[in-house]
């Protein structure tokens, strides 16, 4: 199987620009992207249920991948909501489909998003994890317009071994992540 581009361009530009930044004395130590993990909560599932499958086939489409469906772990009366319903779908990627995926978000996905200036510098956890959520799910040109019922949105949380924020931001910005400096 034929490597993306992405990996290669993080084994040929991103470690060797990341070593020399950070001065890490052993090329183990680089930061990587381990997993995409892709979150879509489905709020309106509780009155149909068929949305969590019309959740997941979109997912899957859009990742590749299979997606599951996630399930309440608590019971809240004030949303009609019982524990054990599906209510919502996920996807988690490694690897080459990965790496594809971030590959295809970024070249493709955001710049189809209206008034893109960039994403947030702020979905950073404190432990060089990066979430961003995503409004839309037609900014994927996998998913049909017109075979859309409802416009939903998503989360797309990138897990990466980088110890501190500083060093998740500037793995990101290298894989070609379009940040944008919000003020506080």
């Amino acid at each position: 199987m034929a490597t993306t581009r992405l990996k290669e361009k993080y084994q040929a530009e991103v470690v060797p620009a990341l070593k020399e930044k950070f001065q890490y004395k052993n090329i183990m130590q680089v930061p990587k992207l381990t997993k995409i993990s892709i979150n879509k909560g489905i709020g309106a599932a509780v009155s149909d249920k068929k949305l969590v499958d019309v959740g997941v086939e979109e997912l899957s489409t859009i990742s590749g991948q299979r997606a599951v469906a996630t399930i309440a772990k608590k019971s809240v009366s004030n949303f009609k909501l019982r524990e054990g319903m599906p209510i919502g779908a996920r996807v988690t990627l490694r690897g080459e489909k990965m790496y594809e995926f971030l590959d295809r978000l970024l070249t493709i996905a955001l710049p189809r998003v209206r008034d893109f200036r960039g994403v947030s510098d702020k979905g950073f956890d404190g432990r060089g994890n990066y979430t961003l959520g995503v409004k839309e799910q037609i900014i994927f040109p996998e998913i049909s317009i017109d075979k859309v019922k409802a416009i939903t949105g998503m989360d797309i949380t990138f897990v990466t071994t980088a110890n501190t924020d500083e060093e998740s931001y500037e793995l990101l910005k290298a894989f070609g992540m379009p940040f944008i400096n919000v003020k506080k």
